[in-house]
């Protein structure tokens, strides 16, 4: 049997992705650019005690250093208030957000708070 010839041919085919799915970039995943600008005070946040109450936390005297950091999505972003008439308690105009910048053992290594209550607006770099 004889095999017969067959000219030799390329195909090739356009790949059109279903779904978008980006690796870097993505805003998704990437870091809040931290605007550290709330007025200084005694700086509380909020938690939950050991019954599951929330509670106001203090967190120490703050001083706001007026800079933009890098902080992870991942990151604690709890509400909390300065207590600028030094009350104890959260009054009209006090509301913050913390961001707790943690240290290697998982320890309170900073805190630093925002006046900008709306996190979606907060601004972000891409990863």
């Amino acid at each position: 049997m004889k095999k017969a010839y067959v000219k030799p041919s390329m195909e090739s085919e356009m790949f059109v992705p279903h779904a978008y799915i980006a690796a870097c970039g993505d805003t998704e995943y990437g870091n809040y650019l931290f605007e550290c600008d709330a007025p200084g005070g005694r700086l509380y946040y909020y938690g939950k005690d050991w019954w599951g109450n929330q509670e106001a936390n203090y967190l120490g005297n703050y001083t706001p250093c007026n800079r933009k950091h890098e902080a992870s999505r991942a990151d604690e972003f709890p509400d909390g208030f300065i207590d600028y008439n030094r009350n104890g308690r959260e009054d009209t105009g006090e509301a913050v957000v913390v961001w707790i910048e943690r240290g290697a053992w998982g320890g309170i290594r900073n805190a630093h708070a925002t006046t900008n209550l709306n996190r979606d607006s907060w601004e972000t770099d891409k990863s």
